[in-house]
């Protein structure tokens, strides 16, 4: 009988420990599972952000281009780049309130689908339109045939050099009348602003709901540092394009007299958004094979105690924050969009944050947006040179610092305060260090006519007749017409006409103008009274300002970075966890 329940007794022992042998070998293939399932989520959203900072790019080093393609104001161009916000706004509370409730990875690559479908629509109205068609002064024969001679100054009405040429009268009446297919480009961009909303809310929430404790800052600057691999490769494919004639493959480029200096340029703005509308089509389709939700507890590893302790005061700290009685209801309580807009609304340090993340983007869109312009025309760099070198130097610089930033944050383990004094000192570091960019000033380029006077000095008072001179008073010249030339003397002209050249030889962008005589008068005893197409380039000073410039704005936007992925936690660590 013994032996009887001696038997008995160790066959119940191994199965006891069959049974919890088996159910640590399926705890283990379900932890390895939800962690592979969690890795394969993060490189799904890293590609899609990739996607969405790419996208944002090429909208702001295309939207001069833009602007001069469809022939329209600064201001219109400005709204065109403000749909994107628009139709984000539009959407954003309602998916971050809802989502959640829902398939966070499959809402997520609707969102990418969405956000392609809007940048190939943007791309659209390039081919239901026209060639572009810039002012110059240049007739067809001039263009196309050498042997014909091209008389710019002249008194003759119905010559070749009158600016009432076939060509001029075309660009004239296009120039009348503005193009209304940018409101295609308007409407692309907003859908893209669209699609792009369920991507940073409830990406980054999913991310800090199943990842390891105390690794979410660590995961979220990873996010936000690869994602800025998108906005280097966008600069690129700008920078690219913008060297492309925007008519390519339709027009003969051995008659486009500009090049991609000329501030008359466009630039192929299209092709870039037709080529991330694709990638950022193909980027969703993983989001759709995802799980809903991961069961965190049983992927998560040993917390370390000085983590957990961490941890233990972010929750006590959290827990401050919420002390009036709207914030202590059941969750599924305050489930309702408005009472949780009011939970957080009353939230006073997230309203803070608010409007200071308000007043930060508002001086970066707009500083992003016009940058191109400002440097084509402040420093007389080209647009596709611009963007390179801030896709290779400036963004690369930003990516270390939003990875430094989570890092840091994790290294020594902040707790909210210390999260808070990191954002801080970072956004004013960089604010100071911007201001050095106002003793950065070029001045006008030197323009004969326009900015300065015929003999080099500065305009004076009387600016009514500026464009013309004793030296032009011969030539029926339009003042209207914008095709600059750099005279031998150092100095731009308006038009060959208005400085006074006879006769030019080439064609193409190699013609040259002869006995110009507005030249003559500063060229004193040299004989050369020459002029070539474009405008003359600026001084070695103002390259070297473009340098310092370059520097300067890397610096502020390296410490506008390191603040970046702390006051995003910052956000989490101050709303309620079902508010996230």
């Amino acid at each position: 009988m013994t032996a009887e329940t001696e038997n008995s007794d160790s066959g119940k022992d191994a199965n006891k420990n069959s049974t919890e042998k088996t159910n640590m070998d399926s705890s283990v293939k379900e932890k390895t599972k939800c962690f592979s399932s969690f890795k394969m989520f993060m490189v799904a959203i890293i590609c899609s952000f990739m996607c969405k900072a790419l996208l944002a790019i090429l909208m702001k080093s295309s939207i001069t281009h833009i602007e001069r393609r469809f022939d329209i104001k600064t201001s219109e161009a400005g709204l065109i780049d403000g749909s994107f916000e628009i139709g984000n706004l539009l959407v954003i509370t309602l998916v971050s309130h809802y989502g959640p409730k829902f398939h966070i990875p499959r809402l997520i690559g609707i969102g990418c689908f969405v956000m392609g479908i809007g940048s190939i629509l943007t791309a659209l109205p390039h081919f239901f339109m026209g060639y572009y068609t810039y002012d110059t002064s240049l007739d067809g024969k001039a263009l196309d045939n050498s042997t014909v001679t091209y008389f710019p100054c002249t008194t003759d009405q119905h010559s070749a050099g009158n600016t009432t040429s076939p060509i001029l009268l075309e660009s004239s009446c296009k120039n009348e009348s503005t193009s209304p297919m940018w409101i295609y480009v308007m409407l692309g961009n907003m859908l893209r602003g669209i699609g792009e909303s369920p991507l940073g809310p409830l990406g980054i929430a999913y991310i800090d709901n199943f990842a390891k404790e105390g690794h979410s800052p660590f995961y979220i600057g990873l996010l936000q540092s690869l994602s800025l691999v998108g906005s280097i490769l966008g600069f690129l494919l700008a920078a690219l394009c913008a060297r492309i004639y925007v008519d390519v493959g339709y027009v003969d480029l051995s008659l486009i007299t500009i090049n991609p200096s000329d501030s008359r340029w466009v630039g192929a703005w299209w092709l870039g958004f037709i080529i991330a509308g694709i990638i950022s089509i193909l980027s969703g389709v993983p989001f759709f094979f995802m799980p809903k939700s991961l069961k965190k507890s049983k992927m998560e590893s040993k917390v370390p105690a000085s983590l957990d302790n961490s941890n233990i005061n972010d929750r006590n700290t959290q827990k401050l924050n919420f002390k009036n009685p709207d914030q202590k209801k059941d969750p599924q309580e305050s489930s309702g969009y408005f009472r949780s807009l009011k939970c957080l609304l009353s939230n006073c340090m997230y309203l803070i944050y608010l409007v200071l993340s308000l007043l930060t983007f508002n001086a970066l869109v707009g500083n992003l947006t016009y940058l191109p312009k400002y440097l084509e025309q402040g420093y007389g760099e080209s647009i596709s040179k611009s963007t390179l070198i801030f896709g290779i130097i400036m963004f690369p610089v930003t990516c270390i610092s939003f990875f430094l930033g989570g890092f840091i944050a994790r290294k020594f383990k902040l707790d909210i305060f210390g999260v808070t004094k990191l954002t801080f000192i970072s956004q004013l570091c960089g604010y100071c260090i911007q201001l050095l960019i106002l003793t950065l000033d070029c001045g006008n380029r030197p323009v004969a006519g326009l900015t300065v006077a015929y003999n080099g000095n500065g305009p004076g008072t009387d600016l009514q007749n500026m464009p013309f001179s004793f030296c032009n008073s011969d030539c029926n010249c339009d003042a209207n017409v914008w095709d600059p030339v750099c005279g031998d003397d150092g100095l731009s002209y308006i038009s060959p006409c208005l400085a006074g050249c006879e006769y030019s030889v080439g064609h193409g962008k190699d013609v040259v103008f002869h006995n110009c005589s507005c030249i003559e008068v500063n060229s004193f005893q040299s004989r050369n009274t020459s002029a070539h197409l474009g405008e003359c380039s600026r001084i070695d000073d103002c390259s070297r300002k473009y340098i310092y410039y370059v520097v300067i704005q890397s610096l502020a936007y390296f410490f506008y970075g390191l603040g970046f992925t702390p006051g995003t936690m910052l956000v989490f660590k101050n709303v309620a966890p079902h508010l996230k």
